[in-house]
């Protein structure tokens, strides 16, 4: 009889396996990648890997997910700690993503938003509007608690305001990946990205 394996086991080798397909898809792309890169790259059987993941689309959702909730993690901020730095910390710490975009799953990402099997079928796949509705709400979330903590004096919504700090961080990614972050000119940018936040939200120790 084989031992009973424990929740926190597969949670850890879940884990370990979302690490291991996350390699795979930065350094293959999408369309590339497969099931048996995967079992190659952590090492394990066929039959291990299936009894976490259904298929290679299954797999790439997962690791998505997986990727999404660093970012949301990050939104969950102390409360008894100034929030404007807090944000201003996270727009910095892009920087890095930006000038390592390759190693990122950009290309995994549009590879699969494009293939055809994504086209045809995109209510099967309800990720790219649950991503943006959660990073969403958690941006908003922070400006509602500035303002309600009198740390913000927001001149827009906190939810247009937090849409665009989505779509401004997406678009800037996307272009510098395809056209390079001299071309993008991406320190200019985030400089001017916080400068319109800082004029959006009016935190207070910045007026």
């Amino acid at each position: 009889m084989s031992p009973k394996v424990s929740d926190q086991y597969k949670k850890d080798k879940k884990h370990e396996l979302l690490q291991a397909a996350r390699h795979v898809f930065i350094r293959e792309g999408y369309t590339q990648a497969t099931m048996q890169s995967i079992m190659n790259e952590a090492g394990i059987s066929r039959g291990a890997l299936y009894s976490y993941f259904d298929n290679i689309e299954h797999a790439f959702i997962e690791v998505l997910q997986f990727d999404d909730r660093q970012d949301i993690l990050f939104f969950e901020l102390a409360d008894s700690s100034p929030l404007w730095p807090q944000l201003t910390d996270w727009v910095n710490r892009q920087r890095h993503s930006l000038k390592t975009v390759g190693q990122t799953l950009l290309l995994a990402k549009a590879e699969f938003f494009l293939s055809p099997g994504y086209r045809r079928n995109k209510e099967s796949f309800p990720y790219i509007a649950q991503r943006y509705m959660r990073i969403k709400e958690a941006i908003e979330s922070v400006i509602l608690k500035g303002t309600e903590r009198g740390e913000f004096r927001p001149r827009l919504s906190p939810e247009a305001v937090a849409l665009y700090f989505v779509s401004f961080m997406d678009g800037l990614m996307l272009d510098t990946f395809q056209l390079g972050a001299e071309t993008t000119l991406v320190e200019e940018q985030l400089t001017v990205f916080l400068f319109s936040l800082k004029e959006m939200l009016c935190p207070i120790d910045q007026v």
